[in-house]
């Protein structure tokens, strides 16, 4: 018999810094920036074996903004067609790295 319990345990390449940025979502408002983070880290780690606490912290940050993931990327598709979220100023992170 085989268990998954490992597959659970697998670590993201990007889950440290991904960690940091998810710290700073709890307790924050749903800005434009926040939003479009929360979503481009759900899609990250959507359908990822492993890094349980990056899925609960997501979880959290959508229950405290009582948002849908649905409702999300509603919102997120908005803000991206106006354009501009990542473009220049303290907005753009350092890479765009949307893997």
């Amino acid at each position: 018999m085989s268990s998954t319990r490992g597959d659970r345990q697998l670590k993201h390449p990007q889950e440290a810094k991904d960690s940091d940025t998810l710290q700073g979502l709890v307790g924050a408002e749903p800005t434009d920036l926040n939003l479009a983070e929360l979503a481009r880290l759900r899609i990250r780690y959507r359908g990822f074996p492993g890094a349980d606490t990056i899925q609960t912290q997501l979880e959290t940050v959508l229950r405290q903004w009582q948002l849908t993931e649905e409702e999300l990327f509603a919102k997120t598709r908005e803000i991206h067609a106006k354009g501009g979220i990542y473009v220049g100023g303290s907005n753009k992170p350092e890479e765009e790295d949307w893997s």
